[in-house]
């Protein structure tokens, strides 16, 4: 699957007529990340929110289209911070997934077990570290490192990727200023937008995606043959992606929600 930087993807306000007629195809399911999608990447993950008009938007396309949160934050988190009924959230990368009515699958196995050791050391090793954070979510350990100096944050970062690699359950992943370690299965946010997809049972759904991060690139693969994937810029704009179009940041995906709203009538 081709991909260029980010920095070179171009911005879906050039190319609608194009969105409108891949739209045309079926109903659109939507997708979206949290963290640099609907709300702005800030420097402490815990003060992240996402603005009240973006919010109102997610809401009116949830009266109209299947609407999906798809996040690396854990399901109760990301829930709290969207708080739009009638939509399936997928926190974890989709290790948790709560669905618009209440249903709620949880993945679970040995790794469990695994990630409390390597929490356990983590803490150990990086607690005295100026503006790191070591954080246990259900299935992962996220360590942050956007308030860490360069040689901390180094470090760190280091330390994430040794301690994944001396057990086979588990390995890591860089991010957006964080290193995140999550069992070592083949299961990530395209796995379960693939998951969400075939529970809809519409052969003709079209599926978009709106992410920002690594993360996000599995997810962009599974909707871009038959959907539309948009990466939203931000840091690290030199990074691959295999995403059709861009938008700007958050504020400029609101834009292309309340047009996608407006096209479905809503």
């Amino acid at each position: 699957m081709t991909s260029r930087r980010i920095a070179d993807v171009p911005h879906y306000g050039g190319s609608l007529d194009e969105i409108r007629a891949i739209l045309a195809r079926g109903t659109p399911a939507l997708f979206l990340d949290f963290d640099g999608v609907l709300a702005p990447i800030v420097d402490r993950p815990d003060d992240a929110a996402a603005p009240g008009e973006t919010l109102e938007v997610v809401a009116r396309l949830a009266t109209a289209v299947p609407v999906a949160v798809v996040s690396g934050r854990g399901l109760d988190d990301v829930r709290g911070r969207v708080d739009v009924p009638g939509i399936t959230y997928a926190g974890s990368h989709g290790f948790e997934v709560l669905g618009p009515t209440g249903a709620r699958h949880d993945r679970t196995g040995p790794w469990v077990d695994a990630l409390d050791g390597a929490e356990a050391s983590l803490r150990t090793e990086l607690g005295d570290l100026p503006g790191v954070e070591v954080e246990r979510k259900a299935a992962a350990i996220a360590v942050h490192v956007r308030n860490a100096a360069a040689d901390d944050a180094d470090r760190a970062a280091a330390a994430a990727h040794r301690t994944a690699s001396g057990d086979p359950e588990l390995e890591a992943h860089d991010g957006k200023a964080i290193v995140e370690i999550r069992p070592a299965i083949d299961w990530h946010k395209g796995r379960v937008v693939e998951q969400l997809l075939g529970e809809l049972d519409d052969p003709d759904a079209v599926p978009i995606y709106l992410g920002d991060d690594t993360t996000d690139e599995d997810a962009f693969a599974v909707v871009k043959p038959r959907g539309i994937a948009i990466v939203v810029r931000g840091e690290a704009d030199e990074r691959p992606t295999v995403a059709d179009w861009a938008a700007e940041d958050p504020s400029d995906a609101r834009r292309f929600l309340t047009q996608l709203a407006e096209l479905v009538g809503v």
